[in-house]
């Protein structure tokens, strides 16, 4: 293999965007690994310092004591066991059967279990989605017209 045939298989590993390659001719071999992570060394002497995951200008700039830990901000706690109805499918998400037509439900109101609480457009394909519980819908999760994944959380529904 000359240099004109190793410099022509490097860019080609490159463009297809190969991480490893390995070819044995003969008594030839070449091996050729790019883009490896760089190895992060933990050093002992530098004491570690947590900081919140928003931490405001104050915050970053005022000095800390040695070995100082600053507490992660405070979590919301979870609400009630709600049951969260989430999209069969992959499409656009539609609170209304029209444009221009009320949703077929808000925070606050109770649905049955087969109720429609929406509509996900697939393909050209307006699918209903059914409640599968009985309760309060608490939230909406979803924006009206907003594409959606498959398994994405559309409402939270306290059960009765």
């Amino acid at each position: 293999m000359n240099q004109k045939e190793l410099k022509e298989l490097i860019e080609f590993l490159i463009e297809k965007d190969i991480a490893e390659f390995e070819l044995e001719r003969g008594d030839v071999k070449v091996k050729i690994k790019r883009g490896q992570a760089a190895i992060v060394q933990a050093r002992t002497d530098v004491p570690f310092v947590a900081l919140p995951a928003v931490a405001t200008a104050a915050q970053i700039a005022a000095p800390l004591a040695p070995n100082a830990v600053v507490a992660p901000p405070p979590q919301q706690a979870p609400e009630e066991n709600l049951h969260i109805v989430k999209s069969p499918i992959v499409g656009t998400f539609y609170e209304s059967p029209s444009p221009g037509s009320p949703p077929f439900v808000k925070a606050g109101d109770v649905v049955e279990v087969g109720q429609v609480l929406c509509i996900v457009e697939a393909m050209k394909l307006l699918n209903e989605i059914e409640s599968d519980v009985a309760g309060e819908v608490v939230k909406k999760l979803a924006n009206n017209g907003q594409p959606i994944e498959y398994g994405q959380e559309l409402f939270a529904i306290r059960q009765k």
